[in-house]
């Protein structure tokens, strides 16, 4: 079973989803309105600095510099990037404000997803994925004694989670391979270690390495990729996770030039 984390600040229960519904809602009227965006644990995933710096115009070495720390958590061979809360005595996420979330429409995947959990594992074939959802409750929320009621399809629809769920799907392969330790003896000063991490969390860094070193000349990429790239952060990442495949393994999409 392959799982995408889920910040884990306070003490939870977690029920397996499957046709049942579920009752939750977060609004100013709630009396717990804000509590878990006070010193949370929260992991960012690769789309999420995608969608938050660009929200506050930002490159991604400053979006990392200024908003992140890096560990190594769960994940012994690779840092896990976090959110970095404000220096304020609550330590209080640092896109909180009076009214609420600041960047509310470009939120975090673990933002966005609450209550619910997501576990993706991957089917006979291997090339089909199963998902499964549970429901979380964290003793700080309230929110899951409001009276509306959602399936799961309706909650994700209504967060917008699709684009987040294709993309964390690619990442957690990503992420699999770096959990075999790829580097070797050498750790974390392996080159190839920093080369990941930025093509995974960097994308303004890739596209300048693509763009402007002898990486085209050596990899069979079309004109209309290469554009993609140029314009789109969102097809930069995803080639960026091909490229990773590639030297770490051999395989994947991206093929040397004849």
């Amino acid at each position: 079973m392959e799982k995408i984390p889920q910040d884990n600040p306070m003490p939870f229960n977690r029920k397996l989803l499957e046709s049942e519904s579920f009752s939750f809602e977060c609004h100013p009227g709630t009396d717990c309105f804000t509590r878990c965006c006070r010193d949370a644990d929260m992991y960012l995933y690769p789309y999420d600095i995608i969608r938050l710096k660009s929200r506050l115009a930002l490159s991604s070495e400053q979006f990392l510099e200024q908003h992140t720390t890096t560990a190594f958590r769960d994940n012994p061979y690779f840092p896990s990037v976090m959110l970095k809360m404000s220096d304020k005595e609550d330590k209080s996420c640092p896109f909180l404000s009076s009214d609420g979330c600041r960047v509310y429409e470009d939120r975090p995947f673990s933002c966005r997803a609450y209550p619910l959990e997501r576990a993706v594992s991957r089917v006979a074939d291997g090339n089909r994925t199963k998902e499964m959802y549970f429901i979380v409750r964290h003793s700080h929320c309230h929110g899951h004694q409001e009276t509306h009621r959602w399936t799961v399809a309706e909650w994700l629809e209504d967060q917008q989670i699709k684009d987040y769920n294709e993309i964390n799907d690619r990442w957690v392969e990503i992420d699999t391979l770096f959990r075999h330790n790829p580097w070797g003896s050498e750790g974390p000063e392996n080159p190839k270690l920093k080369m990941a991490f930025m093509a995974c969390f960097n994308v303004d860094r890739l596209r300048t390495f693509i763009m402007e070193s002898s990486f085209l000349d050596r990899f069979d990429v079309t004109p209309s990729k290469i554009d993609k790239q140029r314009e789109s952060d969102t097809d930069l990442l995803k080639f960026g996770f091909d490229w990773v495949e590639f030297f770490l393994t051999g395989k994947g999409p991206l093929k040397i030039k004849s």
